[in-house]
Parts: structure tokens; sequence; C-alpha cells
């Protein structure tokens, strides 16, 4: 009866291994749960990506309550500067690594993002874009132009509605206000969940808050250490009102100090703390340091980038790794002191709404 029941085991296993869903291979370790356990295949560019361990085990990543009771996770992924095949294979790692947040751009990073959604639950994830700068047109252009876009990209992404929309500022403030207010149309339409705005100075801020019905959930705008915890204010100027601070940029962005990057990873004291914190980076710390300060972080996969580039490709397993790192920020804590240090901290000097228009002062495109 033992041998029988020995037997009987074997073949119940060989049965059930027989019945492991084929997507969970080599492959779909790397390139994502969500794809795995759908069975949707990847994109042909990404066959043979290999392994990494960053696939392992997914992060619980808080989330903020904005207006209306949407939930909004304090990490998301960066996809700037990626190509369709890179936006694709990011987004399938961050969210293999906890991070159902993605934060994209209409266009290139939007359409990788988009080969991803067929193959997971649409409320198992956060999407938030961007409307396009409208330059040189009129606000009823410009007001026409968001509903246009935003037509677009649900229509490519193969969703109803979007989770956060933002707005970019303009120097023309009626352009601003007019297209604030299609975006509220949108969203009282349900094709956007939530309102956010992109590199919004006080000047900005001020203009828009005075015709906008609702006020934006977010701005968007960069703060990395050396920066200090308030950004010049700006922080304190909109959160005073309401509005909570999405940040990029926690590496610096390689454009103005072009050097801002390489500072922080080489920081002594970024370096240091990290030691004493069982050998995390520099930019775990740096990380770290924003979430903390009770902001949300959008992070790029790795810190190989540059002004209009990123990298996330097949050929390495790095893009998972820094996504997995990224997601663990949550499990470790700053103490006072060390916090303290970094917000002293005076170098690399960064400008919060470093992409705003030349309307906002220490704007990039006005210092070109």
């Amino acid at each position: 009866m033992h041998a029988i029941r020995l037997l009987l085991t074997a073949l119940a296993t060989a049965t059930s291994l027989h019945q492991i869903p084929p997507r969970c291979d080599r492959r779909s370790a790397l390139l994502g749960v969500g794809a795995a356990l759908a069975g949707t295949p990847a994109s042909p560019a990404l066959a043979g990506a290999p392994v990494s361990p960053a696939l392992v085990s997914a992060a619980k990543i808080p989330t903020w309550r904005l207006a209306g009771e949407v939930a909004f996770p304090t990490l998301a992924l960066n996809t700037a500067g990626l190509t369709v095949d890179g936006a694709e294979l990011a987004f399938r790692n961050a969210i293999a690594a906890g991070v159902s947040h993605v934060d994209f751009h209409p266009g290139i990073e939007r359409d990788g993002v988009a080969r991803v959604l067929p193959s997971i639950a649409r409320k198992s994830v956060f999407l938030s874009t961007k409307i396009r700068k409208s330059r040189d047109t009129p606000p009823s252009v410009a007001a026409e132009s968001v509903r246009k876009q935003l037509d677009e990209d649900l229509a490519v992404l193969g969703v109803d509605y979007v989770d956060m929309l933002m707005l970019r500022d303009s120097p023309d403030c009626a352009v601003m206000q007019a297209m604030w207010a299609e975006m509220e149309k949108a969203k009282a339409e349900g094709r956007a969940r939530s309102l956010g705005v992109i590199n919004y100075c006080e000047g900005s801020l001020k203009c828009l808050l005075s015709t906008a019905k609702e006020l934006p959930s977010v701005n968007y705008f960069q703060m990395h250490p050396g920066m200090g915890p308030d950004s010049g204010g700006l922080r304190a100027f909109g959160e005073s009102r309401g509005i909570r601070t999405f940040a990029y940029g926690h590496l610096g962005e390689r454009a103005l100090p072009r050097d801002d990057t390489d500072e922080l990873l080489a920081s002594p004291t970024l370096k240091r703390i990290g030691v004493a914190h069982g050998g995390r980076t520099a930019e775990d710390v740096a990380l770290r340091w924003v979430l903390q300060n009770g902001v949300a972080a959008s992070v790029r996969p790795t810190s190989d980038f540059g002004l209009g580039r990123s990298t996330c490709d097949a050929t390495s397993s790095a893009c998972a790794d820094g996504l997995r790192a990224s997601a663990g920020a949550f499990s470790w804590k700053l103490t006072a002191v060390e916090m303290k240090e970094i917000d002293a901290m005076t170098s690399p000097k960064g400008y919060p709404t470093l992409f705003s228009s030349p309307g906002c002062p220490d704007s990039f495109f006005a210092k070109k």
C-alpha cells in the first residue's frame, strides 16, 4: 500500500507540473508577473531577456487619498526618455516589483505602456500622463488640444480613463486657465480621475487658482538633496493650499547643472549614510530622503539617463534591479539626525520647476 501511495503522489505531482501556465518561463520572469499570469506575450523585441532576482517579491507602496477618494501610489515609474520597448519592459518590471503607478508622456512612452495593459486588470495600475505644451496658440485652440490629446491617449491605451492627468505651464495665463477648464470637463466626464500640474512655480499656480473650480491634487516638480526640503518655498506654497508634491529627479536630471547626478552618486554624505544602513547606495538614500519628507516620487529605472534619454533593455537585469531597489525604499528609514544632515546640503544646486516654460524663474529653456 505504501508503494501505491508513493506512485499516486508522483503521478499527481507530474500532472500539476504539466498544468503550470507555459508563460511562467525564464523570459516571463524578467518581463513581469502581469504578463506571465495573464498569458499575454511581451514584444518580440524583448525575447531572451535574462532573469533577474529583482522579480522574486513585490513591495507594498503607500498611497495618498486624493479628492474623490482616489488612491494615489506614492512611488511611480518614470518612463521619461525610454523607447517603446524600454517603456514596455520597465512597466512590466515595475509591476513585478510592486510599483503599479506609471508616469508617462504621450507618444512613444505611452505606446510602450499600452502594450502591457491588455495583460493586466485595469484597476490594478495607476496611469499618470501629461498634456503636451501648447505653444503660441490662442486659449480656445489650446483648450481644444486637451480634448484631442485625451481622445488619442485613451484610444491608444485602450482604456476609458486615466488616473492622473497633469497640465504643463505656459507663459500665457489665459492659456493655462482655458486648458485647465477643459481638464475639469474631462474629469467630470469620468475620463480622468484626478488632475495635477507640472513644473508650476508660484506665479503659474496663482494664475491657475484664480479661475479653477477644482484645485490640482499634485504639483509635479524636481526635488533632490542639495535643494533643501522645501524647494525654495514652492512646497509650502502649494501644500498650504492643498496641493501635494509629486517629485521627479531625486538624482537630478543631468540638465542644469549637467553634473548634478554624478555629484549625488559620488556624495560622501549620501554614501556614508548608505553604509550605515546596511550598504545602501547614494541613490537609495536620495530617494528615501525625498519620500521621508512626505513627498511622492517618480523614479527612472536606473541611473543611466540623460536629457531625453533613459535606459531599460533586455540585455541585463539592471532595469528590474533598479526598480526593485526603488520599491524597497519604504522598508527602512533615515534617522532624524541623518534627515537634518541631508536637509542642510546645498549642492548640487537644483531648480524645482526646471522644465517649466520661460514664464517661471530658473527654467532650463529660458537659460539655454
